[in-house]
């Protein structure tokens, strides 16, 4: 007799916006009612950027999804969990979870994207046979930032534009370190990673060695060890933290440098243009999806 392939299901996946709820509270619930794994996903394609120190920062509108064995009853598991989160059983929705080499599912919609004339940023299971092309290799990480947002996208086309060769670069807020590496496979003499978040300074790491350029790139955790009077300093951030760091970031920029700041809507242009524009002349350099970049030349 012949014998049907199935696919195999192993989970039930409860999901449900988290709104009011407290987040630590939330994934806490779930743990508490059998939860093997707890998710927490962008529901409106807004960006999470830099967080402040110690911060644990979510999408404006997230949605937690939380991972049950599927032994479960997937009714009973909506009853328990939403008793325990106080909200109605119709505001979670259950589905079964088919078992899958997860580290490697979600790599399958990313592909190599080009910025500009030349700079690539490429997924290791993916090749660029573009004659000319200057290709980074960075999968998506556990840190922002492989040009799949605008702000990034923004940065990364500054750079195969305007980056002259042999330039000493800081990326401030480094991220997956995407900035930085790109730079000296653009033809920078250097480039000083800093960023608050641990994890991000694994990344930059990982990245910068994964493509061949660790001896070029330096990573700090500390904003005081960087060195001063770069050629060009790229970040982005959010712009609060961007206002407040203008007299840092003119210090850093030698006289006739480059600053290039990213991680900014519309509506705050103006109020990032004014922090700087005492010692920048600054303006401008790009428009995408509701984002702004702003460049400007140290004065």
């Amino acid at each position: 007799m012949d014998r049907e392939d199935h696919k195999v299901t192993s989970f039930v996946e409860l999901s449900f916006d988290l709104g009011p709820l407290e987040p630590e509270a939330a994934e806490a619930a779930c743990f508490e009612c059998g939860a093997s794994a707890v998710t927490f996903v962008d529901s409106r394609d807004d960006p999470v950027l830099e967080p402040l120190p110690g911060e644990f920062r979510l999408w404006p509108a997230t949605r937690l999804q939380a991972l049950f064995d599927a032994a479960a009853e997937p009714e009973e598991l909506v009853r328990i969990l939403s008793a325990a989160l106080g909200i109605s059983p119709e505001l979670v929705q259950a589905r079964a979870v088919a078992d899958r080499i997860w580290e490697r599912e979600w790599l399958k919609d990313f592909h190599a994207m080009r910025f500009g004339e030349r700079l690539w940023i490429c997924p290791h299971h993916e090749r660029v046979a573009e004659p000319g092309a200057v290709v980074v290799q960075m999968d998506p990480g556990l840190a922002f930032g492989t040009g799949t947002h605008p702000t990034t996208a923004l940065c990364l086309e500054w750079l195969d534009r305007s980056l002259v060769e042999g330039a000493r670069v800081i990326d401030y807020g480094c991220g997956s370190g995407v900035l930085g590496v790109a730079s000296v496979k653009l033809g920078a003499a250097s480039a000083d990673c800093f960023d608050i978040d641990p994890q991000a300074l694994i990344a930059t790491r990982d990245n910068s060695e994964a493509n061949g350029m660790s001896a070029l790139v330096h990573i700090h955790n500390s904003a005081d060890a960087l060195p001063h009077g770069v050629d060009v300093l790229l970040s982005n951030i959010l712009s609060g933290p961007l206002c407040e760091l203008a007299p840092r970031f003119s210090a850093l920029v030698r006289p006739g440098g480059d600053l290039v700041l990213a991680g900014l809507l519309e509506q705050e242009v103006s109020d990032v243009t004014r922090a700087y524009s005492t010692c920048f002349d600054i303006r401008p350099f790009g428009h995408r999806e509701g984002w702004v970049g702003l460049a400007g030349r140290r004065l």
